[in-house]
């Protein structure tokens, strides 16, 4: 009986991407669309590493706890709790510094209400403290502190709100008052201890967020976007 002699199937005709594919895993070199995705995914890791440690950076500079400044020139609390106005109050009438200002202040409160609300058991002299109505945000604060500071003559100036405001209050009071030094007093609520509580983290990174738009400077330019609408 004849035997059928095999038949050898035909080749495909590989398409000219096949051949360059193959070409590429011969030498060792990566299709472009796989590079594209490694520096995508290795500069989301980077970027995640410098985030992670800067907030890391951020933890550190608000629990730090304020050691007693030095006697200066004039105190300005940035409003938003009586644990800061009560702070403010006090080292003024320890002596601290000559001149107050409370920056940020509504237009309906009077200091006798923030006096009340500091449970304050001897207010100092009312003719030592400015109120300031102007400002609403951190930017505003230093715009306001910055005039003040102008019209007291003052070089050194203590600097009072929460830790986890201090950054950004540092960098923007900084930024319009570059000849005067600063001064940080952290006033720490009790409630930024505990960190089981979600609002906490919120509040945190909320803060971390927005001190890294401040660097950027990007407060400012909102703010003078604001005033170009408002106008």
């Amino acid at each position: 009986m004849a035997q059928t002699p095999a038949v050898t199937p035909r080749r495909r005709r590989r398409t000219p991407r096949q051949k360059s594919d193959a070409a590429r895993q011969r030498s060792g070199r990566l299709p472009p669309s796989r590079i594209g995705a490694r520096i995508a995914a290795l500069t989301a890791m980077l970027a995640l590493t410098a985030w992670c440690g800067g907030f890391l950076w951020f933890l550190l500079n608000t629990y730090m706890p304020s050691v007693p400044p030095p006697r200066a020139d004039g105190i300005v609390v940035l409003t938003g709790g009586e644990d800061r106005l009560a702070t403010a109050f006090q080292m003024l009438n320890e002596g601290r510094a000559d001149q107050l200002l409370i920056s940020g202040v509504p237009a309906s409160v009077s200091l006798r209400d923030m006096e009340r609300s500091a449970h304050l058991a001897r207010p100092p002299a009312a003719s030592h403290i400015t109120l300031g109505h102007q400002a609403q945000t951190t930017v505003g604060n230093a715009d306001e502190t910055s005039g003040w500071v102008q019209a007291h003559h003052i070089q050194t100036l203590i600097v009072v709100t929460a830790g986890y405001h201090m950054p950004r209050a540092m960098l923007e009071l900084s930024r319009s008052m570059p000849d005067v030094v600063l001064y940080p007093m952290r006033v720490q609520p009790t409630a930024i201890y505990d960190g089981s509580r979600p609002h906490v983290w919120r509040l945190l990174v909320s803060e971390y967020t927005k001190w890294l738009l401040a660097e950027l400077r990007f407060a400012r330019l909102a703010s003078f976007l604001r005033g170009i609408h408002d106008a």
